[in-house]
C-alpha cells in the first residue's frame, strides 16, 4: 500500500533555522485534518440535535410537509406522529456524533441518504434543491467518518494533542 506521507520539497536556497520554524508539511496537515475533525464534530454534533428539537415544535417550518406520500403510507399514525420519531432519532444521532464520532458520523450520513431519498420522491422536482443541500451535508458527515477513523487513535495513541487549538 502506498504511504501517504508527504515529503518536504528540497530547496536549493540556505535557510536559517532561526527563522523559519521547524514545521514539515505533514505536521500541517496533520493539524489541518485535526481541525476539520473538530469542526466538522461541533456541526454534526449541533445540527441534528437543534432541527431534532424543532421537530416537536415545527418552529422553522412545518416539518410533516416534507414527507413523502409513499412514506405517509407505510409509517403507523400522522406524519406529525412521525416527525417526533424523526426528531428523537436525529438528537440521538448529535449525541452519539459527541461522543463516539467514528461511529455517529456513519448514522448521520445514512439518516442523510434517507432524508435525499425522501425528498427525491417527494412532488418531483419540488425538493430537489434541498436533496441536493442534504447530500452535500452526506458528504460532509461521510469526511467526518473518515477523518474520525484516522483522528481519534492519533489522539488516543498520543500523536495528536486532544485539543486543535
Amino acid at each position: 500500500m502506498a504511504s501517504h506521507r508527504v515529503e518536504q520539497p528540497t530547496s536549493t536556497q540556505p535557510t536559517s533555522s532561526a527563522a523559519r520554524p521547524a514545521i514539515t508539511r505533514t505536521s500541517a496537515i496533520d493539524a489541518a485534518a485535526h481541525q476539520a475533525f473538530w469542526l466538522l464534530r461541533v456541526g454534526f454534533t449541533v445540527a441534528p440535535i437543534l432541527f431534532g428539537i424543532d421537530k416537536f415544535f415545527n418552529w422553522s417550518v412545518h416539518w410533516p410537509d416534507y414527507l413523502a406520500g409513499w412514506v405517509n403510507n407505510i409509517i403507523p399514525g400522522t406524519a406529525q406522529q412521525w416527525m417526533y420519531v424523526v426528531g428523537a432519532v436525529e438528537i440521538a444521532a448529535g449525541i452519539l456524533v459527541a461522543i463516539a464520532p467514528r461511529i455517529g458520523a456513519f448514522v448521520v450520513a445514512a439518516w442523510l441518504a434517507g432524508i435525499v431519498i425522501n425528498l427525491l420522491t417527494k412532488s418531483p422536482p419540488e425538493y430537489y434543491d434541498i436533496a441536493l443541500r442534504d447530500f452535500g451535508l452526506m458528504l460532509a458527515a461521510l469526511t467526518l467518518g473518515r477523518l474520525s477513523l484516522a483522528v481519534v487513535p492519533a489522539r488516543k495513541a498520543g500523536i495528536l494533542p486532544r485539543w486543535p487549538w
